[in-house]
This record gives C-alpha cells, structure tokens and sequence, in this order.
C-alpha cells in the first residue's frame, strides 16, 4: 500500500503497525472488511472498541494489508 500510515485513534499521528479488520454485521455483508490502522500505543484501545460491539474480525500487520482489504 502506498503512502504514509498514520494511527486511527483521533488526534494521533503516530506511524501504524497494526491493522484491525472489522465489519458491522447489521450495515456489511459477511465478508466485508473495513480497516482502522493503529499504532501500538492505540491497538488495545481501538481494538476493545470493536470488539465490545461485537465489530472486530481480524488484526494483523501493516505490512500484511492488501489492496483487498480496502
């Protein structure tokens, strides 16, 4: 993937190491994946986040990502 990868969480501009893959499964068909990046300070918290919603399908590395994942 081309171009700076910069942190989901609001207001960070760190550098992303981790992508978690999640889906809303009343808005997304099952294989849908939508991606918030997260650096490893923010991982925890962005990841609990959709988790307790029951949104969070997958996390795996940056440098993992596809074109396919969106």
């Amino acid at each position: 993937m081309a171009g700076e990868l910069v942190c989901s969480a609001k207001g960070c501009r760190r550098e992303a190491t981790r992508a978690l893959l999640w889906n809303n499964p009343t808005l997304h068909d099952e294989v849908r994946r939508k991606v918030w990046l997260a650096c490893a300070e923010h991982e925890v918290t962005l990841g609990e986040f959709l988790r307790i919603r029951g949104f969070l399908r997958d996390t795996i590395d940056v440098g993992d990502l596809t074109d396919a994942h969106g």
